[in-house]
């Protein structure tokens, strides 16, 4: 081999050599640029919307008639009859009970006798008086006996009415051993069966008489639920407030709505220092009687959110007690935002402060990320995210 031919040859493989290393370092780089592109997560990102939203408060209630009324026994006596079963509608006036009058009877008979007594009385004393009149006219006899007849009359008129009193008592006595109910309801329980002794003295009523043709609905807010009730209700007054509510809704005890809606009628003066609660009073009406005194069920307040800043609570994360979002920042950077919040409607947060519109927050994949950490935005729609809760824990 010539020297020229072997130069040539050196020379074609160097240039081998170096397209080799070029191609390796150029490799290398291309290499380290996928694995910087790899390092770039990619997540959903939705903006922070302005929007109408409508909640609800939940109070648990209960439910009373009313006129929700004791029947309870003016006089002693042993139950006769009972005219009623436990369920039943009644009328007022309608009898209920009768209770037995042997012993009042007797008593009645004796006063009847006793008003004899004091009718011949006082008839003899006037037979005393119209005799000795006369006489003092002529002033046969002094007038000394005229007034003594006079007095005896008087007192024998007293004993009359005395007499006539007591029988009145005694009848009306008689009177009360007929119960009749007071109104137009439903016959509570009845602890009571024919033969008891009864009385004016005994603790537990004969039965109750519920008028449901209406019913009240008794619920209590909190000291911090009824601030918001009244910075939320327009008016000026309680009244005013009350009167410009909506109609609210019972949520029966089987988890359905009551077919009828009611109104706030009443609230209480004063917070008891005790529970921390103040008292509200709502009517519906109950023309199929489904409603009984003593049920429960809750009240369902509607309130309503008008352009509020809105985020799905499933973009959120909780940590130490308060609920934070990550905002997309600078550089697609993520940065921790805590939330101060009004609501949380079907697993969207009403914002009272912490974003506004526009802002972009991440949407999903928060136990991936964290503070400061640069991710590569993918744009979603808010709507997506909206109505579904998965908190997160932090």
């Amino acid at each position: 081999m010539n020297r020229k031919v072997f130069y040539n040859q050196l020379f074609i493989y160097f240039l081998c050599v170096s397209a080799f290393f070029v191609s390796c370092q150029q490799s290398e780089k291309s290499g380290t640029g996928g694995e910087m592109q790899k390092q770039t997560p990619s997540f959903p990102v939705i903006e922070v919307i302005n929007g109408d939203i409508r909640s609800t408060d939940h109070f648990p209630a209960s439910i009373e008639g009313i006129e929700n009324i004791e029947i309870r026994a003016k006089v002693d006596g042993y139950i006769q009859q009972i005219y009623v079963d436990e369920g039943d509608f009644v009328s007022r006036g309608q009898q209920l009970f009768k209770l037995e009058t042997q012993s009042l009877t007797q008593d009645a008979n004796a006063a009847q006798s006793s008003i004899k007594v004091a009718e011949a009385g006082v008839n003899a004393a006037q037979v005393e008086v119209d005799k000795l009149r006369p006489l003092v006219e002529k002033g046969i006899i002094s007038d000394v006996q005229l007034k003594t007849a006079q007095a005896n009359l008087e007192s024998a008129k007293s004993r009359l009415a005395q007499s006539e009193s007591n029988y009145k008592s005694v009848t009306e006595n008689i009177r009360y051993t007929n119960i009749v109910s007071p109104v137009n309801g439903v016959i509570g329980m009845l602890p009571y069966r024919k033969g008891t002794l009864v009385g004016r003295t005994e603790t537990q009523p004969l039965t109750t008489v519920s008028n449901i043709s209406k019913v009240y609905a008794y619920f209590a807010m909190n000291e911090k639920d009824f601030l918001d009730f009244m910075e939320s209700v327009e008016g000026e007054t309680i009244d005013d407030k009350i009167e410009s509510m909506e109609d609210v809704e019972l949520i029966l005890a089987n988890g359905r709505v009551y077919e009828h809606k009611g109104v706030i009628e009443t609230v209480t003066g004063q917070i008891d220092p005790q529970t921390g609660t103040i008292n509200f009073r709502a009517t519906f009406p109950n023309p199929e009687h489904k409603l009984r005194s003593g049920s429960s069920g809750t009240i369902s307040i509607p309130k309503q959110y008008d352009s509020v800043v809105l985020i799905p609570e499933q973009s959120t994360y909780d940590m130490q007690g308060r609920k934070f979002v990550y905002k997309i920042g600078e550089n697609d950077s993520l940065k921790s935002i805590p939330l101060n919040y009004l609501d949380i409607v079907d697993g969207v947060i009403v914002l009272a402060d912490g974003l506004e519109a526009g802002d972009r927050i991440l949407a999903e994949g928060i136990g991936k990320v964290k503070n400061g950490m640069v991710i590569n935005p993918q744009s979603a729609s808010f709507d997506d995210y909206a109505g579904t809760i998965e908190p997160v824990f932090k």
